[in-house]
């Protein structure tokens, strides 16, 4: 099959995908034992019930669910994914506020996460069982193991509190303004607009939360990378090559890692779509501006409409991964094609 049907393909099951996510998240959101009211309105306001009553009225709370949720499926196949009760502002001019610090972040943890990933798993298979196979395998045991929260604040406390080496919380230092916005991501934004302070300040800021998220990601991609690089090179044709007399580093590099990396991919796909979607943590401990903390937010005051707005964009994010995945499949693995 032509790779653009089977994309074009893909992005109309993508349609389908917002209607069943947005269908059950708003219904479960509706299902939970609290009340909006008493989340956003002041114990003095709760005890006018004219204002609750205007409240629920101007939310469609007093409404049935179904009605609600058919209301909304129509707003939202308008592009109109309601309005924030806590900001007061259109969800989607929230999400495209906050996105952007989030993809900042989830690219710059999946970077780190690959680049040590994978040469710690080629490293580890390459001499099995030796020490520097125990560490690498130790350390990656230790990225997938440890909580990100304890990570983060011990991040913090070594290297901003006590060691200074690296800034505090946020995406820029206080004595910074955000640069003009043109793509969201500050430390692209702060090249384009020529400030190279702003910009190395930014980078800087993306190390803590950038090495906690990509820690668990790294330690996946690790052992995936050793298991599937440790079984190509007990086949026949590896065997092979090295009776010919290739150099070690070409029968690796050209010969087994291509071979070796196919479930690597489905890794960092799937790692990368947990990033975008699991950043509440550490988000919130790095003060990041971001998808993550603003859905946090939205779950502590019950707005439903930016709760049902994150779990739509992660859902869409997850389903254009999955094709990029597919893809890659395509390109990598002649068999697929």
């Amino acid at each position: 099959m032509n790779i653009l049907v089977y994309a074009l393909r893909r992005v109309v099951y993508i349609f389908f995908l917002i209607i069943g996510v947005s269908l059950i998240v708003f219904f479960i959101t509706h299902t939970v034992p609290a009340d909006p009211v008493v989340a956003n309105l002041s114990q003095r306001n709760m005890s006018n019930p004219k204002m609750v009553a205007e409240f629920r009225e101007k939310w469609g709370l007093d409404k049935p669910v179904y009605v609600q949720y058919f209301t909304y499926l129509g707003n939202l196949l308008r592009g109109d994914m309601g309005v924030s009760i806590r900001t007061q502002r259109p969800v989607l001019d929230d999400l495209k506020q906050s996105f952007p610090a989030t993809l900042e972040l989830a690219v710059f943890s999946m970077i780190i996460a690959v680049a040590f990933g994978m040469t710690f798993g080629v490293i580890s298979a390459i001499r099995r069982n030796s020490l520097c196979d125990h560490a690498v395998r130790a350390v990656s045991v230790v990225g997938v193991s440890v909580p990100s929260f304890w990570f983060g604040l011990m991040m913090l406390l070594i290297f901003y509190a006590q060691l200074g080496w690296a800034p505090g919380p946020g995406r820029i230092s206080p004595l910074f303004s955000p640069p003009p916005h043109a793509t969201g991501l500050y430390v692209i934004d702060a090249l384009l607009a020529g400030d190279m302070p702003l910009f190395w300040d930014a980078l800087r800021h993306l190390f803590l939360p950038g090495i906690v998220l990509g820690s668990y990601t790294m330690g996946l991609i690790t052992r995936t990378t050793r298991s599937g690089l440790l079984e190509v090179l007990s086949t026949d044709y590896i065997r092979t090559a090295h009776a010919k007399g290739l150099n070690e580093r070409r029968v690796i590099l050209k010969h087994a890692l291509g071979n070796a990396i196919i479930p690597v991919i489905t890794v960092i796909g799937l790692g990368f779509g947990n990033l975008l979607g699991g950043m509440v943590v550490v988000e919130t401990v790095f003060a990041w501006q971001g998808i993550g903390r603003y859905a946090f937010q939205a779950a502590g005051n019950l707005d439903f409409p930016s709760i049902v707005g994150v779990a739509i964009l992660v859902a869409v994010c997850y389903a254009f991964i999955n094709l990029v995945i597919d893809i890659a499949y395509r390109i990598v693995d002649p068999r697929v094609r």
